[in-house]
């Protein structure tokens, strides 16, 4: 479904399983008191749903579903900004790791933020069918 070659598809992939797993990483760092959970708990789920989204976007039934769980991408990673941005202010020992991790959520909301523009002037070229090719 998504434009661009097979390698780049399986580089974002793997990308995406690597961020989700360097959230997990600084999951773990992160102290478990009372204040920290609900942090813990929103950024690793914001984070790691990006890989999950990404691969059903890879498993689009049409260009319109791919549209749509890209865009749930480009959605997830920007939460994930924030959540980042609260870890690096809650906990001072967290916070390098955290604006690292940032920078990374930060470029893949631009990469999926250009694939879904990308998509949807394809998708009104068609004539907004959303059917696959």
């Amino acid at each position: 479904m998504s434009p661009g070659s097979g390698k780049q598809k399986s580089d974002l992939g793997e990308r995406t399983t690597r961020f989700g797993q360097a959230i997990l990483g600084l999951a773990k760092k992160i102290p478990d008191v009372t204040a920290n959970r609900p942090l813990i708990r929103q950024v690793v789920a914001a984070g790691t749903s990006i890989g999950a989204n990404y691969r059903e976007a890879d498993n689009a039934s049409s260009d319109r579903d791919f549209c749509y769980k890209m865009a749930i991408c480009r959605k997830e990673a920007s939460e994930t900004t924030y959540w980042l941005r609260m870890v690096a202010t809650a906990e001072p020992a967290c916070k390098q790791e955290a604006r690292s991790l940032w920078r990374e959520a930060r470029e893949l909301h631009l990469i999926f933020a250009k694939i879904v523009r990308d998509m949807q002037r394809r998708l009104e070229e068609k004539g907004g069918s959303g059917n696959s090719e």
